[in-house]
């Protein structure tokens, strides 16, 4: 981001956010969405085969939970991404290769 600063010439002093100085580059952040694309690409490849990765992203495992907030599950985090809502209307539009035109 500094790089976009140092271009704009906006001083360290000024008060802007990181979102404000990327309305005024005219950029938006392209990192969260390549790996969310990424993350349905493989798991709609994983789905394919059926095998053990089918099993460990989809199943449940018996174990005790940890202490503190819980870790956001990536099929959650692609859930609201493609903004089905549900695990399993994610796991069919993956299967089905929806998630490359997102």
């Amino acid at each position: 981001m500094w790089f976009f600063r140092r271009m704009l010439r906006i001083p360290w002093s000024a008060k802007k956010t990181n979102e404000r100085v990327l309305n005024e580059a005219n950029k938006r952040r392209s990192l969260v969405r390549t790996t969310r694309k990424r993350q349905a690409t493989f798991l709609g490849h994983v789905m394919k085969r059926g095998k053990l990765e089918h099993l460990v992203t989809t199943g449940k495992f018996e174990e005790k939970r940890s202490r503190g907030r819980q870790r956001e599950k990536i099929m959650d985090g692609l859930a609201t991404w493609l903004g089905t809502g549900k695990v399993l209307d994610t796991l069919t539009a993956v299967k089905d290769g929806i998630c490359g035109e997102t």
